[in-house]
């Protein structure tokens, strides 16, 4: 029963997060984009720093859905995908820089954070300009003998 309630509280969250962004609209310029993304980010890690689940289940259920979302995010708008991580990096290492053993984070958050911190390697990999060529000069072989 209790992870039909989470179930349902995770869809009412959708479906209000979703009436709210369009009645809102989207951001008309690419600046706003950003910083609303940025913003949201900042309230979802604020969310996510939070969260003590009461069972493992519910929690891979949160995180799986959490990833979607990103991946969701980052086939729609790769910009604001970008901005979304941003904000939820500078919220993560916001909070890391205070949180001490007062602070207990799961398996789970430790590994979503590490993304969250490693972002541009992660899903942006720097592209290498290095040519390589195969070039091979032959030389003599030289060998000395007694007999």
């Amino acid at each position: 029963m209790k992870h039909i309630e989470f179930f349902i509280m995770i869809l009412a969250l959708t479906f209000s997060t979703a009436m709210a962004a369009q009645e809102n609209g989207t951001p008309e310029t690419e600046q706003d984009r950003d910083s609303y993304y940025e913003q949201r980010a900042k309230e979802d890690a604020e969310y996510e720093q939070g969260l003590a689940m009461r069972n493992e289940e519910d929690e891979k259920d949160f995180w799986k859905d959490q990833d979607k979302y990103e991946k969701d995010l980052r086939k729609r708008d790769k910009k604001a995908y970008k901005a979304y991580m941003k904000g939820k990096r500078d919220a993560y290492a916001e909070h890391a820089a205070h949180c001490d053993s007062q602070c207990h984070h799961s398996g789970h958050y430790h590994r979503q954070a590490q993304i969250y911190y490693t972002y541009h390697e992660y899903h942006y990999p720097r592209r290498s300009t290095v040519v390589q060529t195969g070039v091979r000069v032959a030389t003599p072989r030289v060998g000395l003998s007694i007999f």
